[in-house]
This record gives C-alpha cells, structure tokens and sequence, in this order.
C-alpha cells in the first residue's frame, strides 16, 4: 500500500469526495494551496492541527517527480 493510501480518503459523504487527510475533514489542496502561496508546513500544521506532520509529508511525498536518470 502506498503513503497516498495510508493519508488520504475520498469518500462521496465526506465533502463530496473531496480527497482529505485520512481522519480528518481536511482537503488535502489545503496543504497544497498553502504551500504554493508561500506558507511554510509549520504554518498548515499550526491551521490544521488534526493533520499530522506525517500525514503530510507523505502526501507531499506522493507528488514528488522522480529525478531523470
């Protein structure tokens, strides 16, 4: 199973499906929008503190691109 599996459900009766951190109502795009606006993980942490740092960091680990070889 990977990290994605493990952090992240989707569930209809769940904000619509919206993919959110596994255990939370946290769409994971909160992290990704704070990421991209410039905010830290500390700062998406300190909002959402029912997302685990390790739930996070495998989430972001599941958009990493793999380095040319």
């Amino acid at each position: 199973m990977n990290d994605a599996k493990r952090v992240v459900h989707s569930d209809p009766e769940i904000l619509g499906g919206t993919p959110v951190f596994v255990g939370t109502r946290v769409p994971v795009r909160n992290l990704i929008d704070f990421l991209e606006a410039g905010d830290s993980l500390e700062d998406f942490l300190t909002s959402f503190p029912s997302v685990s740092r390790d739930q996070a960091v495998a989430a972001l680990r599941t958009f990493e691109t793999p380095s040319p070889n």
